[in-house]
């Protein structure tokens, strides 16, 4: 059973909404502690749930095989909250879809598998997930959808060389993309992504 936590307005009524994706071992009510520092007073708020807090079980980068039945599981949850927002009447060109860490990963995986002009993408730590980059994998055309992606430059999760690769990927996939590495060790959001973010993608 898919467990949703919702805030911000009804989709009936919002005109944008955003899908905010947790990280590994933790919560959407912990991801949604998130929502009184960014811009979101007009929109429909969704943050999915992951059976045992856990999107997939090993490392983005581990083997295929490993991450592939639960991986694809939570790819279906995702498009299972898309298309809610989607029936409600909200257009993809209004949708965010932001998550933190594991959550990042997804929401970078889910929205290139799903390419097309969408509101934004923020990946506060993340990259595409395989054990090796797969362009095949990919479709469709961002039409200039802002991705932006933060992260340590020498994070112990999340290396750099995914990030930038990640990003070249997405770039050729018609995305306009922001990548920031901070010179600091810490595995967390920083008031300077916040910042971004609220002044280029929640306008």
């Amino acid at each position: 059973m898919l467990e949703i936590k919702r805030k911000g307005l009804p989709l009936s009524e919002a005109k944008k909404a955003i899908i905010m994706i947790h990280g590994r071992g933790a919560t959407a009510e912990s991801i949604l502690s998130l929502v009184p520092h960014l811009n979101l007073t007009d929109y429909a708020i969704l943050a999915p749930q992951a059976n045992g807090n856990s999107w997939y079980p090993f490392g983005f980068m581990a083997s295929d095989e490993g991450n592939k039945v639960a991986l694809e599981n939570s790819l279906k949850v995702l498009k299972e909250v898309w298309d809610e927002i989607l029936y409600s009447g909200i257009a993809p060109e209004n949708v965010v879809v932001l998550g933190f860490s594991q959550g990042a990963c997804l929401s970078l995986e889910f929205s290139a598998r799903n390419a097309q002009k969408m509101g934004g993408i923020v990946a506060f730590t993340g990259g595409l997930i395989g054990e090796k980059l797969k362009p095949e994998n990919y479709s469709g055309d961002f039409q200039g959808t802002s991705i932006y992606i933060g992260s340590s430059e020498r994070d112990f999760h999340v290396s750099a060389k995914r990030i930038t690769d990640s990003a070249d990927l997405l770039r050729k996939m018609g995305a306009e993309i922001k990548v920031e590495l901070f010179d600091d060790p810490d595995h967390t959001i920083r008031e300077e992504e916040i910042n971004w973010v609220n002044q280029k993608i929640f306008l």
